[in-house]
């Protein structure tokens, strides 16, 4: 289908400005200018019961955390259980601020607690410090589910784009390790392959608001210290062989997103491997379409909260 009228009007918006290519600018002037765009684009931040911002010491380090507890949910009588969010921005961008309120959004709709997590960004902080930091924060919420009042037989990762590829890779490195135990994994348009070879990925570039191919390798190339790097399995896990025994998973695409193809692919693996995995694409839609004013936007967050919530309540039950 043709792009919805709603993503044409902001692509519209979003021409007008006529941002500078991201390959011509500095990481620090893309942040500047990303942190513009979020406060220019988002509105008031949908209520919840309570946030709180965190340093948690983990074996990677120090990391930065934002906790949010959901609206009208009693809490006394049991744990809530608990998604570990990581935002997207292509590991050079976004923050827990460019992520506000989708993690709030999360938080209500899957009446859970949401641990958002600023993990370190690229190029200051190359691969594998995202990766560590985000398992080991991930890790630190199970082992502190009482501190925390979560049930750690309850946690879910999520993320949207590099944020996707995240929550991607922190269930490869907690299946290899044997913990944390996690119950579920929402991956939203989420970057799966670095090679960056795929149909739409290359049909798709410098179109519908998606990344040019310079653009695409100026996020790479801050992110990898050596070319090889894209095909580790813990930055393309597309590329890992063996997918088998991972988390049930959600995978949202959008139509008119470069990364469609690759998340779809994904699923489909999980699929082949016994994974119990729902891929919903979303037509007339684009990539980071969660973050803005759509009416899709808004069936797509009821649509994840809705999978999560089913993960938890399985859960619920003993050996379920």
């Amino acid at each position: 289908m043709p792009l919805h009228p709603q993503a044409q009007a902001h692509l519209d918006r979003l021409a007008a400005v006529n941002f500078a290519g991201l390959h011509t600018v500095t990481p620090e002037q893309a942040r500047a200018g990303a942190r513009r765009l979020t406060a220019a684009s988002v509105g008031e931040p949908e209520p919840v019961a309570d946030v709180t911002d965190r340093v948690v010491v983990t074996e990677a380090g120090e990391v930065p955390v934002c906790v949010y507890h959901p609206l009208g949910v009693a809490t006394e009588d049991r744990a809530l259980p608990v998604v570990v969010f990581f935002h997207g921005g292509g590991y050079v961008l976004g923050d827990l601020d460019s992520h506000d309120g989708l993690a709030r959004a999360l938080a209500n709709g899957a009446r859970s607690v949401v641990v958002s997590v600023d993990y370190p960004l690229a190029p200051e902080h190359k691969f594998p410090a995202p990766v560590d930091a985000g398992y080991a924060a991930t890790a630190w919420v199970a082992e502190h589910a009482v501190e925390l009042g979560v049930d750690p037989a309850r946690l879910a990762v999520a993320g949207d784009s590099a944020g996707g590829n995240l929550a991607a890779v922190v269930t490869l490195k907690a299946r290899a390790a044997g913990q944390p135990r996690i119950a579920f994994q929402l991956l939203i348009y989420p970057d799966l392959d670095f090679r960056r070879s795929n149909h739409s990925i290359t049909a798709s570039a410098g179109k519908y608001g998606n990344l040019s191919r310079e653009a695409q390798h100026w996020f790479m190339d801050h992110y990898l210290a050596a070319g090889d790097d894209k095909l580790n399995p813990l930055v393309s896990p597309l590329l890992e062989p063996d997918l088998g025994g991972l988390p049930p998973a959600l995978i949202i695409t959008a139509e008119y997103d470069a990364l469609r193809d690759e998340g779809e692919e994904y699923g489909g693996r999980l699929a082949a491997a016994g994974v119990p995995v729902t891929v919903n694409r979303y037509d007339g839609m684009i990539h980071e379409f969660l973050r803005h004013p759509f009416d899709d936007a808004k069936v797509a967050i009821d649509d994840a909260t809705a999978a999560l919530r089913g993960a938890f309540d399985r859960k619920a039950i003993p050996d379920a």
